[in-house]
């Protein structure tokens, strides 16, 4: 089955808190990992004076929201307990939130009451990569904290969806899926949705390159999509390197990314992100 890469309009404005967020210019997604064990070493951030410095650092080149994390998906990686995950992203909110009121922060989180904790210290957004699977309370806690929601996709628990994932048409299925999740998230209240194909999640290298070959096709769901690409395994199993050398990979497919229509380059690196985002707009000049 073949695909066009059309984009088709989709609402450009996120609102949290009394705030808005224009997504009408593609924008850059900061990551910080509370963790001693995400899969890229240099993501990692432990104590409060490193966090701070980190999310200065992002935000002075260019990151428009920061995104706080305190449980590692990668493969292999020890599940979390919801009290740990809880003592170390909370301080990590309240310390940017206080420092940096106006930066837009999201929660990477699947745990309802990690996310109405996080929001409460200072999130506006809630990332969650099962798209609302894991957990059956996250929908109604993000209607009744009133922000906007990252769906992510993904096929089977943590523990095993990276061993021999299959697809008869990944993008088709990954769509169909996606037009599901906006459905639960449309009946349950919420409707400033952004769609994250889930790079990495439950996918073989080969179904990754073909989702971000066709990715505009998500855009017939009318919601933004975000692209967590960055130096991901798709990228440095392909090169035969590792997560440390995968940046000028990064690059590369994040163009990718924007040209198939993502309005949010979630990224370790966003200078080199800001940049790819500042030379693609030029191609529409």
């Amino acid at each position: 089955m073949s695909f066009k890469n059309t984009l088709l309009p989709v609402s450009n404005l996120l609102q949290s808190k009394g705030n808005l967020l224009d997504l009408t210019r593609p924008l850059v997604m900061g990551i910080i990992n509370v963790t001693p064990d995400s899969f890229f070493a240099g993501s990692r951030r432990q104590n409060t004076v490193d966090i701070l410095r980190q999310a200065e650092k992002m935000i002075s080149e260019g990151a428009s929201i920061l995104d706080i994390g305190g449980a590692s998906t990668r493969p292999g990686a020890a599940e979390v307990s919801e009290q740990e995950e809880l003592d170390r992203v909370i301080p990590a909110f309240e310390t940017i939130h206080k420092q940096f009121p106006e930066i837009w922060l999201s929660t990477d989180t699947y745990r309802s009451k990690v996310a109405k904790n996080a929001v409460e210290a200072g999130s506006s957004i809630i990332n969650d990569i099962s798209g609302g699977l894991f957990d059956e309370n996250m929908l109604p806690t993000v209607v009744a904290l009133k922000v906007p929601y990252i769906a992510m996709h993904l096929k089977g628990p943590i523990q095993t969806m990276h061993k021999n994932p299959e697809y008869k048409n990944v993008t088709l299925e990954v769509l169909q899926d996606f037009g599901n999740i906006v459905d639960r998230c449309n009946k349950a209240g919420i409707f400033d949705v952004i769609l994250d194909p889930g790079f990495g999640f439950a996918k073989n290298i080969g179904h990754n390159f073909e989702l971000l070959n066709n990715m505009a096709q998500l855009r017939q769901l009318g919601k933004p999509i975000l692209a967590g690409i960055s130096r991901k395994s798709m990228i440095y199993k392909t090169l035969n390197t590792d997560a440390a050398n995968a940046l000028n990979g990064t690059t590369a497919l994040n163009m990718i990314a924007l040209q198939q229509g993502a309005n949010i380059l979630r990224v370790h690196d966003v200078k080199e992100a800001k940049e790819t985002i500042q030379l693609f707009e030029m191609l529409g000049k």
